[in-house]
């Protein structure tokens, strides 16, 4: 079963990278793209999708790249996934009626919220540092 697309496992991927880094480092996408197995092109566009939404930073010329904009503990999964998977839009009904609801339900409107809501909650409270492979080295914000 696929609950993420490809892109979103390549932008995870990606930003647990950076989370890795030491405080202040940046790495090139040809670097991450190389580490995660992205192609180069493809995922230079989706780190700035993820700048556009405000979770990493870029800086041009030498010894520049990509970094994270907050420290990883600060980041849900949900922050990194909604600019591409729009999950927000899960509210909407399973089987695509105009009106359901609770009080209105369709056949499995009860057994729909509560799939969504977990995997809602999941995203909302698992943060990046969650996934990173050591403990991220943090000195205070990234602003």
């Amino acid at each position: 079963m696929v609950m993420i697309s490809k892109t979103t496992k390549h932008a995870l991927a990606a930003l647990t990278f950076l989370a890795e880094l030491p405080y202040g480092d940046f790495a090139g996408a040809g670097d991450i793209a190389e580490e995660i197995g992205a192609p180069r092109n493809y995922l230079g566009k989706l780190l700035k999708t993820l700048a556009d939404a405000g979770l990493v930073e870029s800086q041009k010329g030498k010894g520049g790249g990509f970094r994270l904009a907050r420290d990883p503990g600060s980041i849900p999964l949900i922050e990194a996934v909604e600019p591409i998977e729009h999950v927000g839009r899960w509210s909407e009904c399973f089987l695509g009626r105009g009106r359901c609801s609770n009080g209105s339900p369709c056949r499995v409107h009860g057994r729909w919220a509560k799939v969504r809501d977990t995997y809602l909650n999941f995203l909302k409270e698992t943060t990046l540092a969650d996934l990173a492979s050591r403990d991220a080295i943090t000195s205070g914000d990234r602003e």
